[in-house]
């Protein structure tokens, strides 16, 4: 690789210190783009495909130059030049291709497998979009689409493309690649990201609302479309479908390019289903091996040792349910599978609560994937122990061998090496640089807990980065803050149903909590009713 003002040099034909943040944004970007086109793709025999609906994967540019090792000196040299690569992350939109817990969590993953040297590739959709973008006018929240996708992106157009058929029509998709780079790895993975070229953004009206019936001009523009009606649950019908009807036969083509000869595809390829979007996957590999002379039981078979399910919610309505007369609409050639499924389920297992569909004609997806795969994961300890012992205790008292528990992670190296520099660098000072790679390492830490001075130390850099919070709030807010405060602060879009309005209802009440003592210490010279009141817990936790 050229040092990177040769490589800006020969860009732009001018200096780092000459180039507006703008233009060193990009230039990074192709710079990491090149690093990383540099690396070979993992070729190991057997490949995780963790199919996901949504990847939360954040700002590429700093984790992808910390992964490829040039971060340092990429800072070093901007620094140099006058340049501070935090400004420069600013101008960086952070891809809309994820929303909440799940997006996150197959982001982590597949930076995770990708640093493992594992062979594992995220396969999804191409928003051009997203969820939406909040913002407010005359202090009411609006939304609008969230247009991150610029010109030049972290995207590779890749020469793959499939047909995927519907009941009326068939869409030719087009597939995109982002690289994934692990940690200081000789290999990489990818994040394979299908989408269609006849996505059209003008049929978008006010705020986010468009034709939900244009299937071709629609399917990619947004995570998550309106499902208030039946053409908004159809929509994501079609979208489900074309991402595993894509996936399933990326699967098999690659599996076939190594040698497999498709009866011996779960050797080749497991398929992670994250959530209950990518469902369909499982009769849609049933069609497509049957579809190349595999008998129907072999083919199930197969597709039950190859496929494993993880679940993110405890709630039963939260788990999807498509009625199977809008299958039957929208994807007619999956239906007798799905009833071949269900007839082979309810022959074996007479618990209605175990059935694929119900007596209502609903199409339980959940249900599908316990049933036809090999492995059903909560994410928390407490989560999975509740599926087993509550919500899908019918499924664990038939499959108790199949239930396990994959914690929640974080990628560490986003979170700390570049989020916390500061307390990084006291780190790699007293128990090495090993906790780069290996989070386990962190529990050298637990030797210094009766370190007064590492205390002091990490106090003191708690209280710097609490400063610094501080100062970008009243620059960029107005908003001036005592740093001998505790802080709580929310980052990320406030959704009616989650636990982010329980937090703001809290903090207006500690709030008036707060002001009803302040109002009664001013009332009452001896502030006996006030020492009363302090003596309950809210109160006296609010004024303390």
């Amino acid at each position: 690789m050229l040092p990177l003002n040769e490589f800006v040099q020969k860009r732009y034909n001018k200096t780092i210190a000459e180039c507006s943040n703008e233009e060193l944004y990009l230039a990074l970007l192709n710079y990491s783009k090149l690093a990383s086109s540099q690396k070979p793709v993992n070729t190991g025999k057997k490949k995780v495909y963790y199919i996901s609906a949504e990847f939360l994967i954040g700002k590429l540019l700093s984790n992808n130059l910390i992964n490829l090792g040039l971060y340092d000196d990429v800072k070093k040299e901007l620094a140099a030049a006058g340049k501070e690569l935090i400004e420069i992350e600013e101008v960086e939109l952070e891809p809309s291709l994820g929303n909440g817990g799940l997006g996150r969590l197959a982001a982590c993953f597949i930076d995770s497998i990708a640093t493992l040297g594992l062979n594992g590739d995220g396969v999804g959709l191409n928003y051009h979009f997203g969820l939406f973008q909040q913002v407010l006018k005359n202090n009411q929240q609006e939304t609008i689409p969230n247009a991150w996708l610029t010109e030049q992106n972290w995207l590779v157009r890749s020469s793959r493309s499939y047909q995927v058929p519907f009941a009326h029509f068939t869409l030719t998709s087009t597939l995109y690649d982002i690289d994934v780079p692990g940690y200081k790895t000789a290999t990489k993975n990818r994040l394979r990201l299908f989408d269609l070229d006849s996505v059209d953004s003008s049929i978008i009206e006010d705020g986010i609302n468009f034709d939900k019936t244009d299937i071709a001009r629609n399917l990619t523009l947004f995570l998550y479309p309106d499902d208030s009606d039946k053409q908004g649950e159809l929509l994501r019908i079609f979208q489900q479908y074309f991402m595993v009807s894509n996936g399933a036969q990326l699967i098999i083509d690659e599996a076939i390019e190594k040698g497999s000869n498709l009866h011996d595809l779960a050797d080749y390829a497991v398929v992670q289903i994250n959530d209950t979007h990518p469902s369909m996957v499982i009769p849609e590999l049933i069609r497509l091996l049957t579809a190349r002379g595999i008998e129907l039981d072999e083919a199930i078979s197969i597709v039950r040792s190859m496929t494993a399910y993880t679940n993110h919610t405890i709630l039963a309505e939260a788990l999807e349910k498509w009625p199977l007369e809008f299958l039957q609409e929208v994807v007619p050639h999956l239906v007798p599978i799905i009833e071949e499924l269900d007839r082979r389920v309810k022959a074996e297992y007479k618990d209605p609560a175990v059935q694929i569909i119900d007596e209502s004609g609903r199409v339980h997806m959940a249900h599908m994937d316990i049933h036809y795969g090999y492995s059903v994961n909560g994410v928390a300890a407490l989560h999975t122990e509740i599926l087993k012992n509550s919500e899908l205790k019918a499924f664990y008292d038939l499959y108790p061998e199949k239930f396990n528990n994959k914690t929640n992670g974080i990628t560490f190296r986003r979170w700390l090496m570049h989020a916390n520099p500061s307390l990084s660098h006291y780190l790699d000072e007293i128990i090495g640089h090993g906790w780069h790679h290996e989070a386990d390492e962190l529990e050298k830490l637990l030797s210094y807990e009766d370190k007064a001075a590492v205390k002091e130390k990490l106090e003191s850099i708690k209280a710097h980065n609490k400063r610094k919070l501080a100062r970008h709030l009243k620059e960029h807010q107005g908003v001036e803050i005592n740093t001998n405060s505790i802080f709580d602060i929310q980052i990320k879009r406030l959704h009616e149903y989650k636990r982010q309005q329980m937090n703001a209802l809290y903090v207006i009440h500690k709030y008036l909590d707060i002001k009803l003592v302040t109002s009664l210490l001013a009332q009452s010279q001896s502030s006996l009713v006030v020492k009363q009141l302090l003596r309950t817990q809210s109160l006296k936790t609010s004024f303390t």
